[in-house]
């Protein structure tokens, strides 16, 4: 096992903790001020932006992990009429220009929350607007380490589409 494969699956766990941290706030929050707003008749101001910016962390930590675990979208459509071997080049220009693309909009990402922190606007609880942003540009990073690493070393959850395995007898 690689650095990076250990360091990926210690990532991997703090990425689901956060998830599941995220969904959890988001719950109590989104109940708490449906509760507040029904039986005081008053909201927290703070609840919406919060829970939208969950929403956000949720989308891309699960983006991240998906791509990890190989359960990203992808489009196979070649795959299934070539050979295993083909296959696994198909599958290494595909993972590559995903890497590609991900390593783009991290570096578009990150000049957004560069250009948010100039701006110094305030979000809700007066936290910086780019705090909550960062999520944007750290996950598509990781997204482009892990589409690199599965360039490079096809994982063994990393099978061959079944048109192509059936098709080769190897």
């Amino acid at each position: 096992m690689t650095t990076w494969e250990r360091l990926d699956g210690r990532l991997a766990k703090v990425e689901q903790t956060l998830l599941v941290c995220c969904l959890a706030l988001m719950m109590v929050t989104a109940f708490t001020q449906i509760a507040v707003r029904n039986l005081f008749g008053i909201g927290l101001t703070w609840s919406e932006p919060l829970v939208r910016y969950l929403v956000l962390w949720v989308g891309f930590l699960g983006a991240a992990l998906a791509v990890r675990e190989g359960k990203h979208i992808t489009i196979e459509v070649a795959s299934l009429w070539s050979s295993a071997r083909d296959s696994r080049a198909l599958r290494t220009i595909s993972h590559t220009a995903s890497a590609v693309v991900c390593a783009l909009l991290a570096y578009a990402a990150a000049r957004f929350v560069r250009d948010e922190a100039q701006l110094g606007s305030r979000t809700f609880l007066d936290l910086p607007d780019w705090v909550p942003a960062l999520v944007v540009p750290a996950t598509f990073a990781v997204m482009t380490l892990r589409f690199m690493l599965r360039a490079a070393h096809p994982a063994p959850s990393d099978p061959p589409p079944p048109a192509a395995a059936a098709s080769d007898p190897a």
